[in-house]
């Protein structure tokens, strides 16, 4: 006769991580017990608990689960392409997060450096490119940071028409691009510097100035203002 499997709800009630983090908080649960609970259950026969410990050995810690891609991710035995969404999604929303700031505290954004320290963890280890647009006050203070685009740039990829929507609704006075290079090499190419030069005019006739573009490689980046590319 077959032996069960060990499952959740072999588990004390005090001992389950759904449990625990109604109790204690989600600040007591270990990353396995956290990745357990946004999976909600394993597979039959087996606890989600085993499940999120094969995540965690599989990409070595949690860094590396955020990194991988959804067909990576359904390749785990117990993670399908819903629950592997389920992951990306979660990560995604404190990625997002990191981009925003309450209404009390919001920085100043005047320098390429101070761009780079904004967003620099939204895009690191992302395989695709995503440009972002950082909209400011009359002040240069942050209002929020809004993702216009995923994919290689181009004009049909990132129309004026979406970014500028974004900055007249938020009453933005300015405007900082930046998008990540995933070959790691921030160096701007023809299709950038066209891309700013465009949004650039745009922005002009619209009445928000654009302040600067940065791309953002693995470990420098570029200004194309601080490099007169436009």
């Amino acid at each position: 006769m077959a032996k069960k499997s060990f499952t959740i709800h072999d588990l004390p009630l005090s001992e389950r991580p759904r449990e625990r983090l109604q109790k204690l908080g989600v600040e007591a649960l270990s990353s396995q017990e956290i990745l357990a609970v946004i999976l909600g259950r394993g597979v039959a026969g087996e606890s989600v608990m085993v499940t999120a410990q094969r995540l965690l050995s599989q990409f070595g810690n949690l860094k590396g689960i955020a990194s991988a891609s959804v067909e990576e991710l359904s390749q785990v035995k117990g993670i399908g392409p819903a629950k592997a969404s389920q992951i990306k999604a979660a990560f995604e929303l404190s990625s997002r997060l990191e981009g925003y700031s309450e209404a009390e505290d919001k920085p100043i954004v005047k320098t390429p450096e101070d761009v780079v320290s904004l967003v620099r963890g939204k895009l690191k280890g992302k395989k695709r490119e995503h440009f972002l647009a950082i909209l400011l006050d009359t002040r240069n203070r942050l209002i929020r940071v809004s993702e216009i685009s995923i994919g290689s740039l181009d004009t049909s990829i990132v129309h004026p028409r979406e970014v500028f929507k974004e900055a007249i609704s938020a009453s933005a006075t300015s405007v900082i691009f930046v998008h990540n290079h995933p070959s790691g090499d921030p160096g701007a190419s023809e299709d950038d510097i066209k891309l700013t030069k465009r949004l650039t005019e745009v922005g002009e006739i619209v009445g928000i100035d654009v302040l600067d573009h940065i791309i953002i490689g693995d470990k420098n980046y570029l200004s194309l203002k601080r490099e007169g590319l436009f």
